[in-house]
């Protein structure tokens, strides 16, 4: 569902999945078909993942702050880095 969320062309998720045109053909006949019940467990699947995601930055967080703390291990340097210059990147995007 993510895929038809973002406009993804029929040919393209197919071969994401390795599935043969018939089974994707099926596939899609059946999410067609029954648009509303699987749009509405695609909802109730995203909210759950959600809260689980939550669930775990939370109870990992002290953690997470404490290993950001600890400095690099000998001959790390370089590659901590690029780790930061590839996070900042990707958090200048969003």
């Amino acid at each position: 569902m993510d895929y038809i969320h973002a406009g993804y062309p029929r040919h393209l998720i197919r071969h994401q999945f390795y599935i043969s045109e018939e089974q994707f053909d099926a596939a899609m006949a059946y999410i067609d078909a029954n648009w509303d019940e699987v749009e509405a467990e695609y909802q109730t699947v995203l909210k759950d993942a959600a809260a689980i995601r939550q669930y775990w930055e939370e109870r990992n967080r002290e953690r997470f702050a404490r290993i950001a703390k600890m400095p690099p291990k000998p001959g790390q340097e370089e590659t901590r880095a690029k780790l930061k210059a590839w996070k900042a990147r990707i958090e200048s995007r969003t």
